[in-house]
């Protein structure tokens, strides 16, 4: 039994410290000690050094012998690649959500539509993460919100981002058009990807 809630808590700790990391709260080059996590969380220093190596895994951690763990530089080539990735999947989105017509999330994004901004979108969740949940699809609503923040980790937030373009998307999705909803978000993401390769 000791060993299951060991294996949790390094669960557990792997995915808040993969959190603070995406978030910004710990920035790269910080020092991740072990005695001090293990005091924050609770547990013995065991789950943590497991944490750890799952997380330096994952290229969010960098373990050097003798001088212990430290917060990653966040991997700009990877990410770019990450954006292809992105692609297929936010292009799967829009064309599931097209044929659910925007399914639980079609009032949101009608909101949307009528709003003066992205920021005024009714609920005011992102635009993205409408369209991931007008998919219907848990499974890809979970592996783009990790995709994306890794790409936000890495290379921030795209300011020149055409709400013209959700627009678009928007409406294809509500007239329930899979095939123009798919076209539209590969366009859209395209120009994206040109503005990160500038950097």
């Amino acid at each position: 039994m000791a060993e299951s809630g060991e294996d949790s808590s390094g669960e557990m700790i792997a995915r808040t410290v993969r959190a603070e990391i995406l978030s910004g709260r710990l920035p790269a080059g910080e020092r991740l000690i072990a005695e001090v996590l293990a005091k924050r969380f609770g547990v013995s220093r065991i789950p943590v050094r497991e944490a750890l190596a799952r997380l330096q895994s994952e290229g969010f951690v960098t373990i050097v012998r003798h001088r212990g763990a430290t917060v990653a530089e966040p991997p700009v080539a990877a990410a770019r690649e990450l954006l292809q990735v992105r692609r297929g999947l936010e292009v799967l989105a829009a064309q599931l959500a097209g044929e659910n017509r925007g399914g639980c999330a079609a009032a949101e994004l009608a909101g949307f539509l009528s709003a003066a901004s992205d920021e005024h979108s009714g609920s005011g969740q992102p635009f993205h993460e409408l369209i991931a949940r007008a998919s219907g699809n848990e499974e890809l609503i979970r592996l783009l919100a990790e995709v994306n923040a890794r790409v936000r980790w890495a290379l921030g937030h795209n300011p020149t981002v055409s709400v013209s373009d959700h627009r678009a998307v928007a409406l294809a999705v509500l007239n329930g058009a899979p095939v123009q909803a798919g076209f539209l978000m590969e366009e859209h993401l395209r120009r994206d990807e040109v503005y990160f390769a500038q950097d």
